[in-house]
């Protein structure tokens, strides 16, 4: 035990919703003070920076309630109980949210982009030679539009602060950050 663990003595949700549920934890604090902290539960996700054949991204524009607006960014979705292993989730969302099917698939990182208020855990792919072979199928609460984007051009999106989504700016950094210390991740089919 780290002398900074907080003790969960229980544990209850307060509130479900589609795609997640706000958990109440009863804890006990390093000091011995009981209080209950609340924070966003949901299952897995997975990010994908899918490449075309010639290097161009398939990218997503999303309407995002929270932020009223349209959103641009990348394909991701949620781990579902029955999926094999996480690759199996990534290609099904890719597919579904674009009509694309990647060739080649490789983990490029895990993260928990917001611990502080959630236990999201993002598993982001980099997809390569992405085809369109299908409709979309998407979810009755997703309205997307499907692009490509210069991979040049969305980078500096991104550095330019125009690129606003998370998942899409860590993606792009993590790949970059890899490319620069010649990582490549490596593909599975």
């Amino acid at each position: 035990m780290d002398d900074l663990s907080w003790e969960t003595t229980d544990s209850a949700i307060d509130y479900t919703c589609p795609g997640f549920d706000v958990r109440r934890d009863e804890v006990t604090l390093p000091d011995g003070t009981d209080t209950d902290y609340h924070y966003v539960d949901e299952t897995p996700a997975v990010v994908i920076l899918p490449f075309t054949p010639d290097g161009d991204v398939v990218v997503i524009e999303e309407w995002r309630q929270a932020v009223g607006r349209v959103n641009r960014g990348l394909p991701a979705g949620s781990v579902e109980a029955d999926d094999a292993d996480l690759t199996v989730a990534a290609r099904r969302e890719l597919r579904e949210e674009t009509g694309y099917e990647a060739g080649e698939l490789a983990h490029l990182c895990t993260v928990e982009p917001t611990n502080g208020i959630a236990n999201s855990v993002h598993h982001h792919f980099v997809a390569r030679n992405c085809t369109p072979t299908a409709e979309t199928d998407l979810d009755f609460n997703e309205s997307i539009r499907v692009d490509t984007a210069d991979y040049d051009t969305l980078l500096a999106a991104a550095v330019d602060g125009d690129l606003r989504d998370g998942r899409a700016v860590l993606a792009l950094s993590q790949f970059e950050l890899r490319r620069a210390a010649g990582v490549e991740p490596s593909a599975t089919r």
